[in-house]
């Protein structure tokens, strides 16, 4: 009852939120939530699918082995190789920006080499048949839908870039609102990697957020800006191609690089925000302990975490990761979740936030995703930077549905 209270409340603040309540397709969101809900108990119940989501870590421990191999090259012993020294606390040489940071790079080219070879394209296109058959929705937007469970925001709109101009304005709200919602292929095993010692399989349940995810990012961004009837002609075909493997290979190296880069310096920068904050918050006049970011946001999300299925005594814990992922990123509070104190959280509930963590719903990833789309499409660069700040909203309701679905599905 719980979750279902939550799934109710989530809809109905997407619903106050929608520009034309009158023509909100319920009967998309019907389905949409009864997709999600079978994806759900067929992906986490079924237990062919669960032996397979741990066979999905050996993917991220190959990785890591080969990413070793290469960083352990060029760097040394800072990114694993052997030491010169003897070293009393081997944990002071794990080193995040050797270490972690290379895997980027890594499954970047492993991404880019699947779609050069034509996988990633056919199971793209087989998803997204999927959603133009189920919801409704139009092939460039449908097949756009199903890249962004793979790519990037600014790499998802180059696949239909021909059809970008004509998408009508609930279209791209749906297209924004996917790339907000999901994280792309070349960062799954990042966070698999962080999340590996808190919840098994973690690869493979970042993956079936993302995919059920995708269905939630639909049916929300219709709330929000429900269609006008529009259809436009369905295509595959997109400006996202390489001429060769070693063409994928290098440009592959490069988006992993630029993104690594990235990545590494946000965390560099949104920590040191939040330690900032936190220092100016300390020297308030409050009694009862000292004031932080974190137990702020605990107070205002512990609504939201409770009504995903989190227990109350463990609600403020969950809520500051919430916050943390809106107002900083998911990767931070990936982080900040696989730091907790044994005990913190139970199992069902460090579930149900690995769902409701995953995607780009963050006010960095906004300024990403108005840079990329503005670049695209100049001449819609005004409705794009009217819509796209919804996203936040659009893409935290989605990311909630999920961790409330995915904790009713396994409390059934």
């Amino acid at each position: 009852m719980q979750a279902l209270l939550g799934i109710a409340v989530l809809i109905g603040i997407a619903w106050i939120c929608s520009q034309d309540r009158r023509r909100i397709p319920w009967k998309v969101v019907g389905i949409g939530l009864l997709m999600q809900f079978g994806l759900a108990l067929i992906l986490l119940r079924a237990p062919m699918v669960s032996d397979a989501l741990l066979v999905l870590n050996s993917l991220v421990s190959a990785v890591e082995r080969a990413t070793s191999a290469g960083a352990g090259f060029v760097f040394g012993y800072l990114a694993g190789g052997a030491q010169p020294f003897n070293v009393s606390d081997p944990q002071g040489l794990y080193l995040f920006a050797f270490r972690v940071l290379p895997q980027i790079i890594v499954f970047s080219v492993l991404v880019a080499l699947l779609w050069y070879w034509r996988i990633l394209p056919a199971v793209i296109r087989l998803f997204g048949q999927i959603l133009h058959r189920s919801l409704g929705v139009s092939g460039p937007v449908g097949t756009a839908a199903a890249s962004s469970v793979f790519l990037g925001m600014v790499e998802t709109p180059l696949v239909v870039r021909g059809y970008l101009q004509s998408l009508s304005r609930s279209e791209m709200f749906t297209l924004m609102t996917c790339g907000m919602s999901t994280v792309a292929g070349s960062i799954m095993v990042l966070y698999a990697g962080v999340l590996s010692d808190v919840i098994p399989g973690a690869l493979g349940h970042i993956l079936i957020a993302s995919l059920i995810n995708v269905v939630g990012a639909v049916y929300v961004s219709r709330i929000m800006i429900p269609p006008g009837g529009e259809v436009t002609a369905p295509s595959a075909d997109g400006e996202l191609r390489y001429t060769s493997n070693m063409d994928a290979i290098t440009r592959g190296t490069a988006d992993g690089l630029r993104l690594a880069v990235n990545v590494g310096a946000m965390l560099v920068v949104l920590v040191s925000l939040v330690a900032l904050v936190n220092n100016a918050l300390g020297t308030l006049p409050i009694n009862g302990g000292p004031i932080t970011l974190e137990k702020i946001m605990g107070w205002v999300f512990s609504p939201i975490a409770w009504l995903i299925g989190i227990p109350w005594a463990e609600a403020e814990a969950a809520g500051a990761l919430l916050g943390a992922k809106l107002i900083l990123n998911e990767l931070v509070a990936y982080l900040n979740l696989a730091a907790l104190p044994d005990g913190t959280l139970s199992g069902a509930s460090e579930l149900i936030l690995m769902y409701a963590l995953c995607g780009f719903a963050n006010f960095g990833s906004l300024g990403i995703l108005l840079g990329g789309l503005a670049t695209l499409v100049p001449e819609r660069r005004a409705e794009i930077l009217a819509t796209a700040p919804w996203t936040l909203v659009s893409g935290t309701l989605v990311g909630n549905l999920t961790g409330a679905i995915v904790g009713l599905a396994t409390a059934v």
